[in-house]
């Protein structure tokens, strides 16, 4: 798809805007989740 077509369709569905608008902000999230498991810090004896 190039971003001519991308771009039409966009204009077409303006709906979709916002679905990959939350798309991307729940994969950003969960990489961020998955990037911090590791790093959890035990303190203590």
């Amino acid at each position: 798809m190039t971003d001519d077509t991308f771009q039409s369709y966009l204009a077409e569905n303006p709906r979709m805007i916002g679905v990959l608008f939350v798309t991307m902000l729940l994969l950003s999230q969960a990489g961020t989740a998955a990037a911090g498991v590791g790093t959890i810090a035990v303190y203590g004896p």
